[in-house]
């Protein structure tokens, strides 16, 4: 039985510990938005945006986003956009204005999609443009990209050979504007912010910057829900 359909049916346990009584408990609620700031990989990849993530790639926090992103349990995507709506509002308090966004998610491949049932990093940036709107900060979901290409597992991959599999991988949709027209015109100022679940390397980051400015939009920032924490060999990471 799918997950969703069983957060439904038996009482709820927190995806971050465990707990019963809600699907995320406030303690890892509080996890999860731990500390919205820059969180770029040293080194970043070069034309990586301004990075910022709402936490660090471990614990309930850890645990939530693989519940939602591969084991089904979409309920929590309203828990994990609040973790992008709060780093985009911080990264736009840091300069003293909000313009607006277009929040373009990272596109997962077709196949993951399919396998999951759903594509979570698009939900968690629909999910958050609204969050946002609810609060006065003008936010629309920009799909503007996908995969040109397949590419290989990442898993495992260091910052180099991330580098070389991602190189080229993403694209502009066809018909697409460079950048999204709104029928209220609120939001002709916008910034462009791109939006994954997690930053590793910051080579998908980069490589989504790539294809947006071929396409004569340049992003502002890019934000995460996470970022994996540095490892043992210089340089290098592994993301799940």
């Amino acid at each position: 039985m799918p997950s969703a359909l069983l957060d439904l049916i038996l009482p709820p346990r927190c995806a971050g510990c465990g707990a019963p009584g809600a699907l995320a408990c406030c303690s890892c609620r509080a996890e999860l938005l731990r500390e919205p700031a820059p969180r770029p990989p040293d080194p970043p990849p070069p034309g990586l945006p301004d990075c910022w993530s709402a936490t660090a790639y471990d614990g309930a926090a850890r645990r939530m986003i693989l519940a939602c992103k591969e084991r089904g349990r979409t309920a929590l995507v309203p828990v994990l956009a609040a973790s992008v709506s709060a780093c985009v509002t911080a990264w736009a308090a840091g300069r003293g204005v909000f313009r607006g966004v277009w929040l373009v998610p990272v596109p997962s491949a077709r196949a993951a999609s399919r396998r999951r049932g759903h594509d979570p990093v698009r939900a968690v940036a629909a999910a958050a443009a609204r969050q946002l709107c609810r609060r006065g900060r003008p936010a629309a979901l920009a799909p503007l990209l996908r995969q040109s290409r397949r590419v290989a597992d990442q898993a495992g991959l260091g910052s180099v050979e991330r580098a070389v599999n991602l190189s080229g991988a993403f694209e502009v949709v066809p018909g697409a504007a460079a950048r999204p027209r709104p029928s209220d015109g609120c939001l002709e100022a916008a910034d462009v912010v791109l939006v994954d679940d997690i930053v590793t390397t910051g080579t998908t980051l980069a490589e989504a910057a790539r294809a947006l400015r071929a396409a004569g939009a340049e992003p502002s920032a890019a934000v995460t829900i996470a970022a994996t924490r540095r490892r043992c060999r210089v340089g290098e990471y592994h993301r799940p």
